[in-house]
């Protein structure tokens, strides 16, 4: 088994070249080939709370890897937990970022949805608006395509409910901005709310029963989840 004296420079250069090239994936095998007993999967952990995830978004990183339960909506884009790379780069353009900012962005994004499929997944629901799957500009029909796919796909997933406010609607109150609860094993229930200019966690009792009242009211305005899913694929049928 390796140690880190062990561990040579060669071993660890593969835990940066793995937040450009394979994430996790790949990570788990250098590491199984090295016998490294998990060792560069935790090193990879590390470099994602400290170094590819956005300084204020690290804590909530934490949380959603414990939670139990998420809850989340959003006007404008696909859930980050279910964007495909292609739709994870598209989110960025326009940003003042580097090619290698943007790689360490998309990779940690994509990183993070490892919570759908492992071993106790919490219960995500989501609910997004109609215009997130529609929207889109001709030139982006093959991404948005791959990415309304992919949303089908992880609704079929046993701990995924997801959830589409109809254009019908008209306004509601979801216009405030995207926001995701979590609830937490030891039973506090955390919130993480958007905007332009910052994001903030926060577990203040009134903050928490606004954006609970919020999300039920939100809830209440969406279609079910079979009828969410038969109209995500209809729409999809439009992009191909």
């Amino acid at each position: 088994m390796c140690s880190p004296s062990t561990l040579d420079d060669q071993a660890v250069a593969s835990v940066a070249k793995s937040s450009h090239r394979g994430g996790l994936d790949n990570l788990r095998a250098v590491d199984a080939e090295l016998g490294a007993g998990g060792l560069l999967v935790e090193m990879w952990e590390e470099l994602v709370r400290d170094g590819t995830a956005p300084a204020w978004f690290r804590d909530w990183l934490e949380i959603e890897r414990r939670a139990i339960a998420l809850r989340w909506f959003g006007p404008a884009y696909v859930p980050g937990l279910f964007q495909t790379e292609a739709y994870a780069r598209a989110t960025l353009a326009g940003e003042r970022l580097t090619p290698d900012e943007v790689d360490q962005l998309v990779t940690a994004r994509l990183d993070r949805q490892s919570i759908l499929t492992k071993e106790r997944p919490p219960l995500i629901t989501a609910v997004l608006d109609q215009a997130v799957i529609e929207r889109g500009a001709e030139e982006a029909r093959p991404m948005m395509a791959e990415q309304l796919a992919r949303i089908v796909a992880c609704a079929q997933l046993p701990n995924v409910q997801l959830q589409v406010v109809p254009t019908r609607v008209g306004m509601y109150p979801g216009y405030g901005g995207p926001f995701t609860l979590a609830d937490l094993p030891d039973n506090r229930r955390v919130g993480h709310a958007d905007n332009q200019l910052a994001a903030r966690i926060v577990d203040g009792a009134d903050e928490i029963a606004t954006l609970v009242g919020r999300w039920e009211q939100i809830r209440g305005y969406a279609l079910p989840v079979d009828q969410s899913l038969e109209l995500i694929k209809k729409v999809a049928t439009s992009w191909s």
